[in-house]
């Protein structure tokens, strides 16, 4: 879920067409080496970081709305193949171009209008997570017992803080309890409820925008071990995500909160101690989105206004301040007026399902003036597939949450 480092991005005098043909030649099949640079085991939990993140609280009330567990599961494993091969994508879109984050990638292959497009989604989706991230600390805070969490600033225990809420809901599933769920459906009402889930899938397996510098800072740069090391991490996010929502929604039923811990009693020390790591998880997490939401934002000032980087340092330093408080203060007070994390999620949902399909699958990557064998044919029907099915997955997700979670 989070995006990692993004860079302000430079003007390029390239265009799309030249740095495509990038992609036919031979230096991308290389290994490239990189000393002092990050090993395959740092490069998987880095990954794993990338995607845990708030959206794990939302994964039993999203196998709720699909219809049960089978559906959450099957629909899990279908948008893995999808999430992994973009993510494979990527890193050899990167090689084509030599660039190291994910906007730059996009506005090298795709041409600078895309890029341009890339960038204010980015910042709209950083923004929105914000948003989640206050809503939770919100939700954790009024649960009286939870009040007094041992906030520290290491982002280590945010992970870990992520796999003890999993294992807290796996836990009380197990164990003998008298929790009685409202209802647990045997199957989906339909096969659209299904879809229901596909923002919170897409909005916790969302680790795209920070794979793209995660890559860049590997030792050995190569596709293969590439595609294993994402593997290995989208596995391990997998295991936590399912284990969560199959547990809570067990547990719960159709009855469960969009925030799971909400539907535990606030004098269950355990799950107390599970809300303040949670409230850790999203304060480590909120300076670095919004890092990455501003800094895209001063790629876009900066292009537009044909201002160079190196300005007066007094007049840069004011309008950073502005930009933060601004932030602050619209993402606080948005929070206050929107009733949970599902809400936000189910809107930001479709975005995160852009960075996954659409932008990382742009047939706009193959060389138009090479002689069409079956593979490139091959590659370019997968690539119009994605498109097509992000288009589809953003237009109906963002549909249903303004008309439906918005305005109903």
């Amino acid at each position: 879920m989070s995006l990692g480092n993004v860079a302000i991005n430079d003007d390029y005098s390239w265009d799309a067409g030249e740095r495509a043909r990038l992609l036919q030649s031979p230096i991308v099949s290389e290994t490239r080496r990189l000393p002092g640079g990050t090993s395959a085991i740092g490069a998987v939990f880095i990954v794993v970081n990338a995607a845990l993140g708030a959206g794990l609280l939302n994964f039993p009330a999203a196998f709720s709305a699909a219809g049960g567990v089978t559906a959450g599961i099957v629909l899990q494993l279908v948008l893995l193949l999808f999430i992994i091969s973009g993510l494979v994508i990527l890193a050899h879109c990167a090689d084509a171009c030599s660039e190291r984050t994910y906007q730059e990638v996009v506005r090298g292959i795709c041409g600078r209008l895309t890029g341009v497009l890339c960038e204010i989604l980015i910042a709209v989706y950083t923004f929105g997570t914000c948003i989640a991230f206050f809503i939770i600390i919100g939700d954790q805070l009024d649960k009286r017992e939870s009040s007094d969490a041992l906030l520290v600033s290491r982002s280590s225990i945010s992970v870990l803080g992520t796999c003890y809420v999993t294992f807290i809901v796996i836990f009380r599933c197990v164990l003998p309890h008298e929790q009685i769920p409202a209802y647990i459906p045997s199957r989906a009402s339909s096969w659209i409820a299904v879809f229901n889930a596909v923002p919170t899938i897409c909005f916790g397996y969302q680790c795209h925008v920070s794979s793209v510098p995660v890559y860049g800072s590997m030792q050995q740069q190569d596709i293969r071990r590439w595609g294993i090391i994402v593997t290995s991490a989208m596995f391990i996010a997998l295991c936590v995500y399912t284990g969560t929502g199959v547990c809570g929604y067990l547990l719960f039923g159709t009855g469960v909160d969009q925030d799971v811990l909400l539907s535990f009693p606030s004098n269950d020390v355990p799950v107390a101690v599970a809300r303040a790591f949670i409230i850790v998880c999203v304060l480590t997490s909120y300076p670095i989105l919004h890092y990455c939401g501003r800094a895209v934002l001063e790629g876009l000032w900066l292009r537009f206004t044909a201002q160079e980087a190196g300005e007066e340092p007094r007049r840069e330093r004011r309008r950073r301040i502005l930009q933060t408080l601004a932030w602050f203060v619209l993402t606080l007070l948005l929070a206050l007026f929107i009733p949970d994390i599902g809400r936000v999620i189910s809107l930001i949902g479709g975005l995160a399902a852009c960075f996954i399909f659409i932008f990382p699958d742009s047939p706009q990557y193959a060389d138009r003036d090479a002689s069409g064998g079956g593979g490139w044919w091959a590659l370019i029907t997968y690539a119009v597939a994605m498109v097509a099915l992000g288009t589809f997955i953003f237009g109906q997700t963002t549909t249903k949450a303004v008309f439906m979670d918005l305005m109903g």
